[in-house]
């Protein structure tokens, strides 16, 4: 039975069930720029505290000034719970092909005194929001969780995603996890935020593909600072198996293009999709998530969506081989979290990925929640996630359920 309107909407607050996503470099034999720093030949000026309004926070300098991957490039202050301090980034980064962009975000600190050896850090990588500027959550902002620990909290938007006239290469392994790691960077850059050099991921769905493509990547981007562990909560990945949720993947499939057709000019969306589909899938340079379950499901539908389908394609095949997690064994543990009524990331998904993982020889503590769903599994394991999450600053040993 094809899934309804209704549950395909509930999927792209952060789906991720990709089977098979495309969006790659101009052929199968190319790939995709690993994570490095670079020196920069000039010296990075120090953070402009912006005082403009949010909207033109987002205007990107042109050109963009100097600076090494997590040098800040301005801050603007936004509310905070009482006893923290707030503000808005927009710090160096660099995108999948190793060019330097501009990334913004969020960070919450407290105010009183750190602790010495400075405040523990806790990254969060957000679910699919759209891939437009507009639709980054530091615009709002929409806040960051902490999991019950005082210290740092701080947000990407990743890369792409909220600076003006860009648009997110969605699902990028580089790109994810540059923005992320990045991210930590800067608020370590930060005198007043009192930053330590220890540090936890947590993301769901999108996020959760982000945060194990952080753990792999984490050590080599940010030698100087500890990765303690690595939380995925519902995560995308096994992105080339399908498990029944074709009008899913269909509309993942095309937000995935368009990304990569933003940064690769030899990437068109129209050598893949039909005329109706073309239509249709234009919100997403546009709209944001919302938008695009209003407009997009009904037109994935049809069996004649794709003229090409991206997902056998050479360009598609080499896409899910560089961007799939689950690929390099991370120094730190993961917690690896599902939900049993979870119909978008499915349990047999995450099962794969289990095995992957293990596979590897990856230390993986795998968490079920029962009555959990794809939009309930953040809230229902709150606790457990608080929990791991402090053993990790305490330097418990790690479960290892492989």
């Amino acid at each position: 039975m094809r899934p309804s309107i209704r549950v395909v909407a509930s999927a792209f607050l952060l789906v991720l069930v990709l089977a098979g996503c495309s969006g790659s470099d101009d052929d199968a034999g190319t790939t995709i720029a690993t994570v490095t720093t670079s020196t920069p030949d000039a010296v990075a000026p120090a953070a402009e505290a912006f005082t403009g309004t949010v909207d033109e926070f987002y205007e990107v300098p042109d050109p963009l000034p100097p600076g090494e991957p997590g040098d800040v490039i301005r801050t603007m202050e936004i509310d905070a719970p009482d006893g923290e301090a707030g503000l808005r980034l927009m710090y160096h980064s660099t995108d999948a092909d190793g060019d330097a962009r501009a990334v913004t975000g969020v960070v919450y600190y407290p105010t009183g005194e750190a602790p010495d050896g400075g405040w523990p850090i806790v990254a969060w990588a957000h679910g699919t929001t759209g891939l437009a500027a507009g639709c980054a959550p530091s615009r709002g902002p929409a806040g960051s969780p902490g999991f019950g620990v005082e210290g740092i909290r701080v947000a990407t938007d990743y890369v792409g995603l909220g600076p003006v006239g860009e648009l997110h290469p969605y699902l990028s392994r580089v790109g994810e996890a540059n923005s992320v790691v990045d991210s930590v960077a800067a608020v370590r850059s930060l005198p007043e935020v009192g930053a330590g050099d220890r540090w936890v991921v947590v993301g769901v769905s999108q996020g959760g593909h982000a945060a194990l493509v952080t753990g792999e990547l984490a050590a080599e981007r940010l030698p100087d600072a500890e990765l303690l562990g690595t939380v995925a909560l519902a995560p995308g990945a096994e992105l080339g198996r399908d498990y029944g949720d074709d009008i899913q993947i269909r509309v993942i499939t095309t937000l995935v293009l368009y990304g990569h057709a933003a940064e690769d000019p030899s990437v068109d969306p129209a050598d893949y999709l039909s005329p109706d589909a073309l239509e249709a899938s234009s919100v997403i340079e546009t709209g944001c998530i919302g938008d695009v379950i209003a407009t997009m499901p009904s037109v994935a539908a049809s069996p004649d969506y794709f003229t090409v389908d991206p997902r056998t394609s050479p360009m598609g095949e080499a896409w899910v081989a560089e961007n799939d997690p689950g690929q390099v064994v991370s120094d730190s543990p993961i917690l690896l979290v599902q939900g049993d009524k979870d119909i978008l990331v499915v349990p047999a998904r995450t099962d794969a990925l289990f095995a992957r993982l293990c596979g590897l020889g990856q230390v993986t503590e795998r968490l079920d929640i029962a009555d959990a769903d794809h939009d309930t599994v953040v809230d229902q394991a709150s606790d457990a996630v608080s929990a791991w999450v402090a053993d990790r600053f305490a330097d418990a040993p790690a479960v290892d359920d492989c």
